[in-house]
């Protein structure tokens, strides 16, 4: 037992009996007398920013009592302080996910041990373009995410958001995976069938399910969760939160967002210049989003492959019926109402 609570222990009875404070008020009558603060360290957050460099950020300086990696990696070097700095002997894959079981202790030998999982250190993740989007789900078909790469990399650590689904966790977050330029990537919604694999070598065959073509590069996020609204912000981020690539929908452009998750979306799109809007406006409302009333199972949301993108509502349109391409290029038949 430490000398903190050794003294808490011998101390906190007689105090509590003769006040008529709270015991939250004794206790701190209580530290103020000894000297001793009551306040723990808080973990606040873990993230790799080199290769061989990850830091763990807490609310108080702490020293690091014990750390193990999972899988097992020698330690070099770790400081003490608020930012606890842990250089690796080795460098590690990009996006190699791994567990660290971190215990630390402020000055007052208050302890904390936290178990959190991360990511390597990716600096190789490639340029993209979101080129496709289905909303709609009809058993086998699913919602999908397609987009294409537009240099070589490794899609390690990337990160897929969908803002109705929540900002403080991405739908998907992609393992190592080497990838060239002019790739086409399918993020498949749901899991509703066998022999799903995601396809992170060289042979793009080998998933089996509904959609799975063997010229794109497949991807399942897993359970049959409806995560895909014809309302919604779809965006990819790196490690250091920047928006590789995102888009705005919604199916009236004429209404408010109804999610504040879907309005915090457009406002960092917007900011990082992921979005632009129409007018002068820095922020990205309904009116800038793509109308997506009129998509369907089989009439997909496509972006015009043959431009550049402006990222505006104006690159965007919705197929024909029957002309969804998850994995290929897009269908230029274009819907036209009646």
């Amino acid at each position: 037992m430490n000398r903190f609570h050794t003294i808490i222990g011998g101390l906190v009875l007689p105090i509590l009996l003769a006040s008529s404070c709270s015991t939250e008020s004794a206790i701190q009558q209580i530290l103020g007398v000894i000297g001793v603060s009551a306040e723990a360290p808080v973990f606040l957050s873990c993230k790799a920013v080199s290769p061989r460099e990850i830091d763990f950020r807490f609310s108080l300086p702490v020293r690091v009592l014990s750390l193990n990696f999972d899988p097992p990696l020698e330690v070099q070097s770790m400081s003490e302080g608020d930012v606890v700095a842990v250089t690796l002997e080795r460098g590690l894959n990009g996006g190699e996910p791994l567990t660290a079981d971190i215990l630390v202790e402020d000055e007052h030998r208050n302890t904390l041990n936290v178990l959190v999982p991360l990511r390597a250190r990716n600096d190789r993740l490639p340029l993209l373009t979101i080129t496709e989007l289905r909303t709609e789900y009809a058993k086998p078909k699913v919602e999908f995410v397609e987009f294409k790469t537009r240099s070589a990399g490794n899609l390690g650590a990337l990160r897929l958001f969908i803002a109705g689904n929540g900002l403080d966790q991405p739908i998907f977050e992609f393992p190592p995976a080497e990838v060239q330029a002019g790739e086409y990537i399918v993020v498949h919604l749901r899991s509703l069938e066998v022999g799903l694999v995601n396809e992170t070598g060289t042979d793009l065959g080998l998933s089996a399910g509904t959609e799975a073509f063997p010229g794109s590069r497949d991807f399942w996020v897993p359970d049959a969760k409806e995560r895909f609204r014809k309302t919604d912000a779809v965006f990819f981020l790196d490690q250091d939160d920047l928006v590789l690539d995102g888009v705005l929908l919604s199916e009236s452009p004429d209404t408010p967002w109804a999610k504040a998750e879907v309005a915090a979306a457009a406002e960092l799109l917007g900011k990082q210049g992921a979005w632009l809007c129409s007018g002068k406006d820095s922020i990205p409302g309904p009116g800038d989003a793509v109308e997506s009333k009129a998509t369907t199972v089989t009439r997909s949301i496509s972006r015009n492959e043959a431009l550049p993108d402006s990222h505006h509502a104006s690159d965007w349109y919705i197929t024909a019926s029957s002309s969804a391409t998850p994995g290929k290029p897009n269908s230029t038949k274009k819907y036209e109402p009646k």
